[in-house]
């Protein structure tokens, strides 16, 4: 699986922020470009595919929000 950049209209389009919703099972996950544009949007990624999804994104800016249950 590689996300680094999608071609969109001709141009090469790259994530640079990330944001996760951390829980204890499914996490939520929102990339964005750098006009603030979805680039992809995982709404429900299962605790043993979280790393793998991260391991395979460029280099980039990670928030990640957490309730205190999680």
């Amino acid at each position: 699986m590689v996300i680094n950049s999608l071609l969109l209209e001709g141009e090469v389009m790259t994530i640079v922020t990330v944001g996760i919703d951390l829980a204890k099972n499914v996490f939520a996950v929102h990339c964005v470009d750098k006009t603030g544009k979805p680039m992809l949007v995982r709404p429900e990624v299962p605790r043993a595919k979280l790393l793998r999804l991260i391991a395979n994104l460029p280099p980039c800016l990670i928030g990640m929000e957490a309730c205190s249950g999680a």
